[in-house]
């Protein structure tokens, strides 16, 4: 299809798809090259997002992961004198084309970040505000109850709707924010670190709760903590950087192929703690 097309589907109000029975990549990279200004911060990455998993993202600080992460909603566009080169294709279509507007890719692919951003309004209104600037004409109020219990939420907050959203606690607000993400009915969500500043039981909540939502969703986690991203993942990218501080995909496959198995030396010492 032509790009105009991507850019009609990304219009459509469309449910997440049930579980395909053979499995096929939604996002592709094809040899892409990031840079801010002149400095090459990230080069020649190629490969394939699978549909309704978990993929993980590891590495050293500065290998790139979050760059690449950002690369497929376009949240790079963001950062002043950042340029793109190679093909980052959402079902086959290139997100980078003339005619697709950004906004509209990031309705279809959402973002949770490292630190909870609730909007200084109520919990109500953050799952509102989202979907009606999206145009939504549905019920809000059944909007909000299923997006609160798609991220295991709604018994803790579902009478004080009208509250603050700031009032919640960190591990609250991180699921909030997913509520949030899922209320405009993405296909894919990325996660940028979404647990490094919770303590050990919301983190353990944020994981139980991506578990879940993987049957709906295909779902990207940045993360270092190798714990984590073996309890959770069904795919591993292992990025590195080099000498120039460049980041490149050193090694990508099944997370327990990975973690037991790693086929390069230098995976096998980061997954041990021996740099990073």
């Amino acid at each position: 299809m032509k790009a105009s097309n991507l850019a009609e589907a990304l219009y459509q109000d469309t449910e997440p798809t049930p579980l395909a029975q053979e499995q096929k990549p939604v996002l592709e990279l094809r040899n892409v090259n990031i840079r801010y200004g002149t400095f090459l911060a990230v080069k020649a990455v190629s490969m394939e997002i699978m549909q309704q998993q978990v993929t993980a993202f590891i590495g050293p600080s500065g290998c790139g992961k979050s760059t690449v992460l950002r690369s497929f909603n376009r949240m790079n566009d963001m950062i002043r004198g950042s340029t793109i080169t190679g093909s980052v294709l959402f079902n086959d279509h290139d997100l980078y084309a003339k005619d697709v507007d950004p906004v509209l890719v990031r309705r279809r692919i959402g973002m949770v970040f490292q630190k909870p951003n609730p909007f200084p309004k109520s919990i109500y209104e953050n799952i509102a505000w989202g979907a009606r600037i999206n145009g939504f004409k549905g019920d809000y109020d059944a909007l909000v109850e299923t997006s609160l219990r798609s991220a295991a939420l709604w018994t803790e907050v579902k009478d004080k709707l009208k509250q603050n959203a700031l009032s919640l606690s960190g591990g609250q607000q991180q699921r909030l924010c997913i509520a949030r993400t899922i209320a405009v009915q993405p296909e894919v969500i990325l996660m940028d670190e979404p647990a490094s500043a919770l303590d050990p039981i919301a983190t353990g909540r944020i994981e139980e709760l991506i578990l879940e939502l993987k049957s709906r969703y295909t779902i990207i986690i940045v993360t270092h903590n190798m714990g984590q991203a073996s309890r959770i993942s069904d795919q591993t990218a292992f990025f590195m950087v080099d000498e120039k501080r460049t980041g490149y995909l050193q090694e990508y496959a099944p997370t327990e192929q990975l973690f037991l198995n790693p086929v390069h030396k230098k995976t096998e010492e980061y997954i041990s703690g021996k740099f990073g």
